[in-house]
């Protein structure tokens, strides 16, 4: 089975991964990206500033030959005018 590894990008800090894990299809991999963003992407949301600048964050999955996807996500908190 291939190994895939997940480097996990925060704005513009990088963790990589150099464990890595077997995964058996490219689907697999896709579901494991977007299960980790989600958890990444529901920590961020937690501690953001409640208003005003933005937040990105992706991760990037690689195997031994180089890139394989990036699954992005981005948000803003706006406040409304009242």
């Amino acid at each position: 089975m291939p190994r895939f590894y997940f480097d996990l990008r925060d704005g513009d800090d990088l963790a990589v991964d150099e464990e890595g894990l077997e995964l058996p299809n490219i689907g697999a991999v896709q579901a494991e990206a977007a299960i980790s963003l989600a958890d990444m992407a529901r920590d961020a949301v937690h501690s953001a500033p409640l208003v005003g600048g933005g937040h990105r964050m992706a991760i990037e999955v690689r195997d031994d030959a180089g890139p394989v996807m990036q699954v992005r996500f981005a948000f803003e908190v706006e406040a409304q005018k009242q």
